[in-house]
């Protein structure tokens, strides 16, 4: 299945693209949104892209794009960004960050990745194929108490403590190695099936995230942003559940000053630190046109901040 990237046309408006400006495109993926960039950038521009997933570097369609001289692709996760666009002299200069958050397709369609439910493969879930653990190994060790808390806490999956139980009683036999085991073995727990959904979605997302600490990673960019751009650069991040959501909901709205609100202390005004980013709009969703064609676009929000 052909991955298309999501809301291009609005990344790239609240982008705001400069011809000679510096970009960073975090997630670099199939490369649809890093072309959308460099189409809009003139002879001096400059688009730095990162992806942890060796097989987006490797890929065919990298190595087109880094015949462009104005473009860069980086084997890096996101707390990585910070050191990286240090290593470029690029700190403080930055126009503008693109970050594309969740798995893109050709992962989930691979079924030798492990992500998905749907295709039966070994059960891996790792973005970056080389570095941590599996989610087999992780399922072979995990205490059931921590499993519970992943699974309600990054799943928000409400059979979660039946989910654990049936997974330590199974894995006491025989090891949990493939997703079809996984996603059977769930299906048997779960007493009752949400409409349209399958009942080990919750599971699957909770145990990726955990793996590839996700939400981690998340937050550690968004920290690392804001000592990156340059006055006036954006932060674009598009997300995919609410978890994700709610981390850069947040960081916004306590970057652009909530934080730094005394509440109803004695305080000058003139002694209140203020913010450092302030909201551009209100969360932006995908068109109906768009959903008709990709309906992985359904659950996509667009959240877009400006550097003062």
């Amino acid at each position: 299945m052909e991955h298309l990237p999501v809301m291009v046309a609005e990344a790239l408006q609240q982008l705001a693209i400069k011809k000679d400006g510096v970009y960073l495109d975090c997630t670099f993926g199939r490369g649809g949104h890093s072309r959308g960039i460099l189409s809009l950038l003139g002879q001096h521009g400059q688009l730095l892209a990162f992806d942890r997933d060796s097989d987006a570097i490797n890929s065919d369609y990298a190595q087109v794009m880094l015949a462009d001289e104005r473009f860069k692709l980086k084997h890096s996760c996101f707390s990585e960004l910070e050191n990286v666009v240090n290593s470029e002299n690029l700190t403080g200069k930055v126009d503008g960050i693109l970050l594309d958050l969740g798995v893109s397709s050709p992962q989930l369609d691979n079924p030798e990745r492990g992500f998905s439910f749907l295709r039966d493969g070994p059960l891996d879930m790792r973005m970056d194929g080389n570095a941590g653990i599996s989610a087999e190994q992780w399922l072979t060790s995990v205490d059931e108490k921590d499993l519970v808390k992943v699974l309600f806490d990054y799943g928000e999956e409400k059979f979660a403590r039946r989910i654990a139980r049936a997974i330590v009683e199974k894995r006491a036999l025989s090891p949990i190695a493939t997703t079809k085991q996984l996603a059977d073995l769930i299906e048997d727990a779960v007493p009752v099936r949400e409409k349209h959904k399958h009942p080990a979605t919750r599971t699957f997302q909770a145990i990726r995230i955990e793996i590839n600490k996700e939400l981690d990673e998340l937050k550690a960019v968004l920290e690392q942003s804001v000592r990156v751009l340059g006055p006036g650069g954006r932060l674009v991040v598009i997300s995919f559940h609410s978890l994700e959501d709610r981390i850069a909901k947040r960081f916004i709205r306590d970057e652009s000053g909530a934080k730094y609100n005394p509440g109803k202390l004695p305080i000058r005004e003139v002694d209140i630190a203020k913010g450092i980013l302030k909201r551009v709009g209100k969360a932006l969703k995908a068109g109906q046109q768009e959903i008709s064609q990709n309906p992985r676009a359904r659950s996509a929000v667009m959240r877009v901040a400006e550097r003062i």
